[in-house]
């Protein structure tokens, strides 16, 4: 039977994707919730139901006390036993029924699902951010939002329908059930409903904001914490473990007084909440236990006036405390936006087709990007490459090389210009076709945390084993593969490679990304540097292997190493965002400019320049 619950909503269904998903609170719900809106109707109503039986057997017990107090034990059974045999047919069949409907639709119908989803669509959003946008966050407070906020929709919605709903058709139920035995009954619990209205009040005002300052601050500890531990060899390198616990310390303490605040208000809550709760009871018990004293109440309408009240005291904390909790959820949720609603800006045109290319040709028109500052990355550059020309890219830290690089990506779109692939804008295609056609080998090569086979399938994931090991071979990896051990026995291609590949020395990285990239085998390659973590031994190989995926391929190689890109077509200088030299390596010694004089003194091949940000 659960399992019929659990399957009343499927958390992947298809969905029409938003670039641009709502900013505001309630709309961004909405959004997300729409699946479960004929089970949220059906859960609603059966908790109307559960609060209306609750307050019918307390209304019911009242009529007992008195039909007891009126009879003796034989007219009660003669003429009351029926009546009693249906109630409790009542209480054992069906009443266990409806709140197993009632439970089921919530904790398996709900709950497991709306997480799930919500999860779900958040992950698929931020994947489709651009580089740039992961570039200007933590990745560990990015991944604690998508973490954080499902489970806080869940509790949200859990408490509307498990308290919020129940609790307000308890306390209409139990308004009439008093006006109907007294009408001045009502009078203490209306005033009380005021009062308590007030605190609420009071209480949701604070909470939410107070809830979304605590949220961000775990979240900045989250960020933190894995900012340190992402680069645990910098920080053991240069011994800056002190430094790093007191950089998490200042964040872990934000978030003890942000937590600290949110606790305040609901220690007052509590003390204000006792204070009323001590009004409604003497209220309406003492006004009962009065009106029985002048033969105007029954001991049946005083034992559920009384009964209704205690259990009125009981549920008052439950249920501030569950608006509390749904409003500081709100204000998890609030927090978890400012990533999952974050609109998509690089995206497809609506008509966008799929690259077809057949030559590999490559064409930048006046092409600028500045990363929306004044100066850096590109300024009005203008290249035509042609389909298999091998070319060599040098220039200073921040020449603009790598901008150049991420922008035929289309990691980013161009402030001006275009960059056209066989005449066609990369704009004008799905950004998945572009990349598949582009290979890219980077100075740094972090692996999936995943085993070397799926690393290296990464490439060209319909790939055989044959295939693989063979691009493995030709990347000068097959022999120290088959060595490899994880610490759970798994041996060779099925080794772990751990985060970013660390159980891998830096070459043995470069060597699977490398093999990932000829497995792929596509028509443009990239090299950033692709060789740089290589031992002379091992590179000098490598070099062959490169020369061996650069035939029939249209070639950039970024490279400090000129030795590396003297023997290219063409060797581009890029300085201050612009191409001040293109030529091949002999012409551009003998014109004698930037180029010859980073030839004359580079050391043992290179430049002389670090690679930076550009």
């Amino acid at each position: 039977m659960l399992k019929f619950f659990e399957g009343l909503v499927d958390p992947y269904q298809p969905y029409d994707e938003l670039d641009t998903p709502p900013t505001k609170l309630w709309p961004f719900l909405k959004e997300y919730v729409r699946p479960f809106k004929r089970v949220f109707w059906v859960t609603g109503i059966m908790s109307l139901i559960v609060a209306a039986v609750e307050i019918g057997l307390i209304y019911y017990m009242g009529r007992v006390v008195d039909i007891l107090t009126e009879t003796n034990p034989a007219e009660f059974i003669a003429e009351y036993g029926l009546e009693l045999s249906l109630v409790a047919v009542f209480l054992l069949v069906f009443r266990p029924l409806l709140q197993v409907i009632d439970v089921a639709l919530l904790n398996n119908a709900i709950l497991p699902n709306i997480g799930t989803m919500i999860r779900w669509r958040a992950h698929k959003h931020v994947l489709r951010q651009s580089v740039g946008w992961f570039e200007n966050d933590f990745a560990g407070r990015i991944a604690n939002r998508i973490m954080q906020t499902p489970p806080a929709v869940g509790e949200a919605v859990f408490q509307v329908f498990d308290a919020m709903t129940f609790s307000l058709a308890y306390l209409i139920g139990a308004a009439i059930v008093l006006a109907d035995s007294d009408p001045r009954l009502a009078v203490p619990l209306v005033i009380w409903f005021v009062l308590y209205a007030l605190l609420v009040r009071w209480t949701m005002r604070r909470v939410g904001v107070a809830s979304k300052a605590a949220s961000d601050a775990r979240s900045k500890v989250t960020g933190r914490v894995v900012d340190s531990y992402a680069n645990i060899h910098s920080v053991k390198l240069f011994s800056q473990n002190d430094s790093e616990i007191e950089y998490a310390r200042d964040a872990i303490e934000e978030s003890r007084r942000t937590f600290q605040a949110e606790m305040r208000i609901f220690t007052k809550m509590d003390v204000a909440l006792v204070t009323i709760n001590g009004f409604l009871i003497v209220g309406v018990v003492g006004w009962g236990v009065l009106l029985w004293a002048n033969d105007l109440a029954s001991v049946g309408v005083v034992a559920a006036a009384s009964a209704l009240t205690l259990r009125l005291n009981a549920m008052t904390g439950w249920i501030m405390w569950a608006l509390s909790s749904f409003f500081r959820n709100l204000g998890v949720i609030a927090e978890g936006m400012e990533t999952i609603a974050q609109p998509i800006r690089l995206v497809d045109e609506k008509d966008a087709g799929n690259l077809a290319l057949k030559r590999g040709a490559i064409e930048l028109r006046d092409l600028s990007h500045h990363y929306g500052r004044e100066s850096g990355g590109l300024s009005d550059v203008n290249l035509s490459i042609a389909a298999g020309q091998k070319i060599g890219l040098i220039g200073r830290s921040g020449a603009g090389k790598t901008t150049l690089v991420k922008l035929l990506l289309r990691f980013y779109d161009p402030d001006r210009g275009q960059v056209l692939l066989d005449n066609t804008d990369v704009r004008s295609v799905t950004q998945d076709s572009l990349r598949a056609h582009i290979g890219m080998v980077q100075q740094d090569s972090s692996l999936l945390h995943r085993s070397v086979r799926d690393n290296i399938l990464y490439g060209r994931p319909e790939a055989t084993e044959d295939m693989m090991i063979e691009a493995a071979k030709r990347a000068e990896a097959h022999e120290f593969i088959l060595t490899l051990e994880d610490p759970e026995g798994r041996t060779g291609y099925d080794a772990q490679v751990g985060e970013r590949g660390v159980k891998l020395s830096g070459g043995q990285r470069q060597r699977v990304a490398l093999a990932r990239v000829i497995l792929k085998d596509a028509p443009i390659l990239l090299l950033d540097e692709a060789t740089s973590a290589l031992d002379s031994e091992v590179e000098a190989a490598i070099q062959e292997t490169l020369y061996g995926m650069m035939e029939g391929k249209t070639v950039i190689a970024i490279a400090h190493r000129l030795s590396t890109i003297a023997q290219m077509d063409r060797i581009l200088v890029l300085d201050g965002g612009q191409i001040i030299e293109d030529g091949n390596h002999e012409t551009l010694l003998a014109n004698g400019g930037l180029y010859a004089s980073f030839w004359s003194r580079q050391s043992g091949g290179f430049i002389g320049t670090e690679e930076g940000e550009e």
